[in-house]
């Protein structure tokens, strides 16, 4: 089971070694990104299979970026597998995002069901280092104007590195900067709040920083940060009153800190549209597209949970009217115990309908479907499926009250609901396990699945299509 680590200070030298050779290109993967936006993405870590598998929160959910491989024979797909495994067991759905457009065959070959989306206001714009050392061309004429014009009014300006030295003169340009700073929507202020937070790291060996001075005094300013053969831009600031200078330093900026590279990444527009207009002004040799993606299970498509039948019994959905007998049922420390769980881990003094509403929240989620199984109308117990693997494969469980057990029923319930699953909603695979000392169990699976190994503490069954 995968264990994630919250990003925090201690981690930025690490995950900027780790970054340094990604060579995804895409901005989403670096250190500078993580960290400016830390506290809306809470990010964390881990590492799977050779490969970096961090999770952040998008619009409140969490997240994974696609896996980046750390050594040679680092297993990308192996890390996919134990991120679903991950989520399957904590009940929670498969998101991915910024993953690049040659990476999501690596997810169609290992899992059935894939949704994908494009959203351009993401799309991060990767431009040919040497184009913006040279601006040579006809297409760049309007840069080599603008560039002529700043040279020519401001002749005693001079691009250079910044490091920790200028600090000062660094929190005076901020100060301008920010007076002169016209845009009033929130997305903007945001991260232009977000970015002067970044001033802290100049002259740290994690991000190239440099811009023009004039007079003394700061005019513009850049910092960035190597990833593979990517230059990742995080940060152009300027002050407005100096025509040209925009250009001029993207043209400076390339020329003192690409020799190692070849490309530049000047991340995304936001949709923003004066944003837009210039970063496409400057030719980008490609759009790069981050593709979201989701992975459904078998659940995803099932609108209400079905009425099933055997020769005695039927299983359906579990009712209000179910609460009183649904609550006995669930906090019956005998049943728990062979159950495998306890619901004090999660709430110690649960609510009358706790037990209730948790059912309908895992089902309206994609992550379980709870089947009341009634005799003669009656509530005796549940069964579930559950524990989806996003493979066509998922678990099931059985829990009857004490006074109607040996009489056959949870044989009966297993055999239809395990039809129901890999007959009619299309799964290729079932699991169940059971306590070794629960041997009533272990005779009822054993009539029904395949034996499929054991451990210390559970014996473990199979049925597949």
């Amino acid at each position: 089971m995968l264990a994630f680590t919250p990003i925090t200070e201690a981690d930025i030298q690490m995950l900027a070694s780790l970054y340094q050779n990604c060579n995804y290109k895409i901005s989403d993967y670096s250190l500078g990104i993580k960290w400016m936006w830390k506290d809306l993405l809470a990010p964390e870590y881990t590492v799977a299979k050779g490969c970096l598998v961090v999770r952040s929160k998008i619009r409140g959910r969490y997240a994974f970026d696609f896996p980046l491989p750390l050594e040679d024979d680092a297993d990308i797909q192996g890390a996919l597998l134990e991120m679903a495994d991950f989520c399957s067991e904590k009940f929670l759905p498969f998101e991915m995002n910024a993953v690049l457009c040659d990476r999501v065959p690596d997810v169609f070959s290992l899992f059935p069901n894939v949704e994908t989306r494009r959203y351009r206001n993401l799309s991060d714009y990767l431009y040919l280092a040497s184009d913006f050392r040279d601006f040579t061309g006809k297409r760049f004429a309007g840069q080599r104007n603008h560039i002529r014009k700043f040279h020519t009014n401001y002749p005693q300006a001079v691009f250079r590195r910044f490091d920790e030295n200028d600090a000062e003169k660094l929190h005076i340009f901020r100060e301008k900067f920010e007076s002169s700073f016209e845009k009033t929507a929130y997305g903007a202020k945001n991260e232009l709040n977000r970015a002067f937070k970044m001033l802290k790291y100049v002259g740290s060996p994690f991000f190239r920083c440099g811009g023009f001075e004039l007079d003394g005094e700061i005019i513009s300013f850049c910092l960035a940060e190597k990833c593979g053969d990517t230059l990742i831009d995080h940060i152009e600031k300027a002050l407005p009153d100096y025509e040209g200078i925009y250009p001029a330093m993207v043209q400076e900026f390339a020329k003192t800190f690409t020799d190692d590279v070849l490309y530049i990444n000047r991340e995304d527009d936001a949709g923003d549209r004066g944003l837009r207009t210039s970063k496409t002004q400057y030719h980008p040799t490609e759009i790069l597209e981050k593709i979201q993606i989701r992975l459904k299970n078998e659940l995803y498509y099932i609108e209400k949970i079905p009425k099933l039948r055997s020769l005695r019994l039927t299983m359906d959905a579990i009712k209000e009217e179910d609460i009183p007998d649904y609550n006995r049922l669930c906090l019956d420390d005998e049943r728990n115990r062979f159950w495998g769980y306890d619901y004090r881990e999660d709430c110690e003094n649960p609510d009358e309908d706790y037990f209730y509403l948790d059912q309908k929240k895992d089902f309206g989620a994609s992550t379980a479907m709870n089947f009341a199984i009634r005799l003669n109308g009656k509530f005796i117990g549940e069964i579930l499926l559950y524990h989806f693997d996003f493979r066509g494969g998922a678990e099931i469980g059985i829990r009857i009250f004490a006074e109607y057990e040996g009489e056959g029923y949870a044989t009966e319930a297993f055999t239809v609901v395990c039809n129901y699953a890999l007959y009619q909603i299309g799964m290729y695979e079932i699991r169940a396990k059971c306590m070794k000392e629960n041997l009533p169990s272990k005779k009822m699976l054993s009539a029904i699945m395949r034996l499929d190994g054991e451990d210390d503490t559970y014996f473990y069954f199979r049925k597949n299509v």
